[in-house]
């Protein structure tokens, strides 16, 4: 069982900034390939990125490469998204998922755990 708490969401203008965290419980969180989705109002959840469990091998949807990085630290059980360049269409909830693989995992049904999200607001 993993528990998955996200972080870092907020109110930004839009060209700037955010970080988000997901911090893991348990003690195989380098076992888990992890991926980051959102969901904006009225749309289906979508895959942001995701990244498997050593973090060398990374997926990103076509409208965040180059603006949006993610990355993860095992011996802290965390994973992150760095978002820079934000525009309004990134406005949504941002989850933060896992499942026990070593791929990188790209659809939703293929994650078992999921966070409460985390709310992004990016004005214009």
């Amino acid at each position: 069982q993993v528990q998955l708490v996200e972080s870092g969401g907020g109110l930004v203008q839009a060209g700037g900034s955010l970080r988000l965290s997901c911090a893991a419980s348990g003690r195989t969180f380098s076992r888990y390939a992890m991926g980051w989705f959102r969901q904006a109002p009225g749309k289906e959840r979508e895959l942001v990125a995701a990244i498997e469990w050593s973090g060398g091998g990374t997926h990103y949807t076509d409208s965040v490469k180059g603006r949006f990085t993610i990355s993860r630290d095992n011996a802290k059980n965390t994973v992150y998204l760095q978002m820079n360049s934000l525009k309004p269409e990134d406005t949504a909830v941002y989850y933060c998922a896992a499942d026990r693989s070593i791929l990188v995992l790209i659809t939703n049904d293929e994650y078992d755990y999921w966070g409460q999200g985390t709310q992004v607001t990016v004005s214009s």
